[in-house]
């Protein structure tokens, strides 16, 4: 069907499809740059050029009349309510339900994808709701909770629906997290983060032909995005999911920590998540639990503080430590948080104080 549908694109005008001239799900992209005869999207380093009736990599952008639109607005496909800790977070409100919706589409194309029935689909090809953002505002304060969350695919995709119901939720007191690859350009991403609280990237690897080959992008961004979060604020967390055959070069682990620990990210919280077979790479055995127990000694002898492994059975991996007195803060059984230490940003047992968001 997707095929049908990029070959259709391919040979016919946008006018011609009246599929575009009755979706009312649009929105001129404010990142844009019109040239000679096509137009390019300016908000991650695809910079996909298009001309008339063509769609963008990450599926959600569209050449129409020689304007940019984003075909992603007020209509995302999956909604739910999420422990925070599933992100994950946790140092960011432990044991909160968050608000959690996304869109069809992804600025990347990675072979293990968890949501690529949806990351790897347009907004025409999936069931989607009707819920611009003040409606999206209206059903979090309506579910009782504080917090939205802009995930399972990528908000780099639907930047412009993510930044307008960001913006009208801080209005309203609530608090925006990003759940993202990271893969935007500087500007978008320091516009967005006026109204971002917290944010988990997932940081694939260290080796930029990797990032290629498994994601089809590349290293450099990421690191920047990295470091842009930091500088506006944005409470941040680390997810590097191993991949056996992929990423799970012990030296390449080291060089990932070593610079996270080098550019000030040493209390940031990073989360070694185990790879099951997904999509593209279900021929690919899961990774060993002591290749995960390996990187994150690995992590804290390069002086992270904070380092958890996810995707496995609940264990003392998964709790957070004193880094002062080691005793145990955090408690955590799956998603969910059964014991707490922190009292006002601090350890209830030595007083250290603890980076995160607590209350």
């Amino acid at each position: 069907m997707y095929v049908l549908f990029l070959f259709l694109l391919s040979i016919m005008k946008i006018d011609e499809l009246k599929l575009f001239e009755t979706w009312k799900w649009c929105k001129l992209s404010p990142y844009s740059v019109k040239l000679t005869d096509a137009v390019k999207c300016g908000i991650c380093p695809n910079e996909c050029i298009l001309k008339e009736g063509k769609i963008s990599l990450c599926r959600t952008k569209v050449n129409y009349k020689g304007d940019l639109y984003s075909v992603a607005y007020g209509n995302p496909c999956s909604i739910n309510i999420d422990p925070i800790e599933k992100k994950p977070l946790y140092h960011f409100y432990p044991g909160e339900r968050i608000f959690s919706l996304s869109t069809a589409g992804c600025n990347f194309h990675c072979y293990n994808c968890q949501n690529w029935q949806i990351s790897q689909n347009s907004p025409f090809q999936t069931d989607n709701y009707d819920l611009m953002p003040e409606a999206v505002v209206e059903k979090v304060i309506s579910c009782k909770s504080q917090l939205i969350a802009y995930t399972y695919t990528d908000p780099i995709a639907f930047y412009e629906y993510a930044y307008d119901t960001a913006k009208l939720a801080k209005s309203n007191s609530l608090k925006n997290v990003l759940i993202s690859n990271g893969y935007i350009n500087e500007n978008p991403l320091r516009d967005i983060c006026k109204y971002i609280n917290a944010a988990n990237i997932d940081f694939k690897c260290f080796n930029d032909s990797t990032y290629k080959r498994l994601n089809g992008g590349s290293l450099k961004p990421v690191l920047n995005a990295l470091k842009i979060l930091k500088e506006e604020g944005v409470w941040l967390e680390i997810t590097n999911l191993i991949i056996p055959g992929y990423n799970d070069n012990i030296d390449e682990i080291k060089m990932m920590c070593d610079w996270l620990v080098e550019n000030g990210f040493s209390e940031t919280p990073l989360h070694f998540s185990r790879f099951f077979p997904q999509y593209k790479l279900n021929n690919i055995p899961a990774t060993p639990i002591e290749t995960l127990k390996k990187a994150k000694e690995i992590a804290i002898n390069a002086g992270i503080k904070f380092v958890y492994i996810g995707n496995i059975q609940s264990s003392e991996d998964d709790y957070t430590f004193c880094p002062k007195c080691k005793k145990l803060l955090i408690k955590r059984e799956g998603y969910f948080v059964s014991e707490n230490n922190i009292i006002k940003g601090k350890c209830k047992y030595c007083g250290a104080k603890i980076l995160g968001v607590w209350e």
